[in-house]
């Protein structure tokens, strides 16, 4: 109840703060190359309960029409300029705090994930993530717009290695470890960092 409470507050918040800085970036993304300023996709959230998740888009118009739900790999030829920008301090992910205030999200958790998504495993072979141990136990909490994971997790340790930073959070979750959660947000963010390989904090 009070990290609901806490979510709308923050996220309501972060709204009326960052409308301006909202306004310039979906101005940004559609003077380069005319497209849509929105991203919707469906996400995974809590008890596996499917959801529209909103982004600013980062990428060209239908990235994904030739090759499917591929995850964005160094200096991906997909993401525009403007993009890069947006994804390296994360402001691309703005548009989610809508999805906090009503109630899909939280502003800390475990990163949302895609209906359907697998990981690649050392053979080659594609693993549904639904199949990896701690899948269902991260869907009992809301996922987050930052969470141990996405600030802690190396960006290309695989999805069973980020489970475990995920039901670390789960389990040691209350409103100090988000408050540091958040401050490190941040100073990724300040910093650019969100796109870097390795360590960001």
């Amino acid at each position: 109840m009070i990290k609901r409470l806490f979510d709308i507050i923050v996220s309501g918040a972060g709204l009326m703060v960052f409308a301006p800085v909202a306004a310039v970036i979906a101005a940004a993304i559609k003077l380069e190359d005319g497209g849509p300023v929105l991203f919707i996709q469906d996400r995974v959230g809590k008890d596996c309960r499917v959801f529209p998740a909103f982004k600013f888009r980062s990428m060209i118009v239908d990235a994904e029409k030739h090759t499917g739900a591929v995850q964005a790999t160094v200096n991906d030829p997909r993401i525009t300029r403007v993009g890069r920008l947006l994804r390296a301090t994360a402001f691309d992910e703005l548009p989610q705090l809508w999805n906090i205030f009503r109630g899909d999200m939280s502003i800390v958790g475990p990163r949302p994930l895609r209906p359907g998504e697998a990981d690649t495993t050392a053979d080659g072979s594609m693993l549904p993530l639904s199949a990896i141990r701690g899948y269902e136990a991260r869907h009992t909490v809301r996922p987050g717009l930052t969470g141990v994971a996405q600030v802690h997790a190396p960006r290309d340790l695989p999805r069973n290695g980020k489970f475990r930073y995920d039901l670390l959070y789960i389990r040691r979750a209350g409103l100090c470890v988000d408050l540091v959660l958040i401050f490190q947000s941040f100073w990724i963010t300040a910093r650019g960092r969100w796109e870097h390989r390795g360590r960001k904090v």
